[in-house]
């Protein structure tokens, strides 16, 4: 298959992984939940795990590689306050200021 359109997303934090799985048709993410959370893969969309960190998703449909795309970024999604979480690569976090102390 001969990809058009690609999305990576990268994770970031201590004990975050992700994987691919049965030839691009299954992810696994590792999100600090009490379990692994499992994705299956839309018929048009492949994905490719370059490092346990970067996950790439590629295909024909702009819509659906996105629109998958943003599916996993929403399992969970970066925080503010230390930028971990599921991110676009050329995406920008900016922090909050935590509590001030006097």
């Amino acid at each position: 298959m001969e990809a058009n359109f690609f999305r990576l997303l990268k994770v970031v934090g201590v004990g975050l992984k992700a994987r691919a799985e049965s030839e691009g048709r299954l992810l696994y993410l590792k999100l600090g939940y009490s379990h692994e959370v499992e994705l299956t893969v839309p018929p048009a969309v492949r994905v490719f795990c370059f490092k346990p960190n970067i996950v790439c998703c590629a295909g024909l449909d702009k819509e659906r590689v996105h629109q998958f795309a943003a599916t996993v970024r929403g399992c969970k999604p970066p925080e503010v306050y230390k930028g971990k979480g599921i991110m676009y690569v050329d995406e920008v976090i900016k922090k909050k200021h935590g509590k001030k102390s006097k």
